[in-house]
């Protein structure tokens, strides 16, 4: 096995290189999505009375708040079989992106006590979701990296 130093791991062949890239789609579609999930059963769980609200304070109407079904749970659950992946990954980044900016706007522009970056959390979320919709499903999927 020989080092590749132009792409930072171990390579002899481009079977290797395949198995190691989709690896990391794998890890980081399961990943970005499953954390995510979290957020959507919790509105299966609790409803969205909450969110409905905030959309009305917002001036949207109400209704929209069932998005976050679409945002929260079946992008999610597309991503982690790697099923139309790249649409599932940008709709997820537009309902994090949508709901941070009605909810939690005001962490993008603080600090944390400890030092961290207040917008921490939904820049991972975004930018992860950014990340799946570039990079694709992979191999490691439904649809086979199509």
């Amino acid at each position: 096995m020989v080092f590749d130093n132009t792409r930072n791991y171990a390579s002899s062949d481009s079977t290797s290189r395949i198995s190691l890239d989709d690896a990391g789609k794998l890890l980081l579609r399961l990943t970005v999505a499953a954390l995510m999930l979290f957020h959507g059963i919790d509105k299966v769980v609790h409803g969205t009375a909450g969110i409905q609200s905030i959309m009305v304070r917002s001036g949207f109407p109400e209704q929209m708040a069932y998005g976050v079904y679409l945002g929260e749970i079946v992008a999610p659950l597309l991503i982690i079989v790697g099923l139309w992946t790249r649409s599932a990954a940008l709709l997820y980044a537009f309902t994090v992106a949508f709901a941070t900016a009605l909810v939690h706007a005001a962490d993008y522009a603080t600090m944390k006590p400890n030092g961290a970056y207040g917008g921490e959390l939904w820049v991972f979320y975004i930018v992860g979701a950014l990340a799946v919709a570039l990079f694709g499903a992979g191999r490691y999927s439904v649809a086979g990296g199509k």
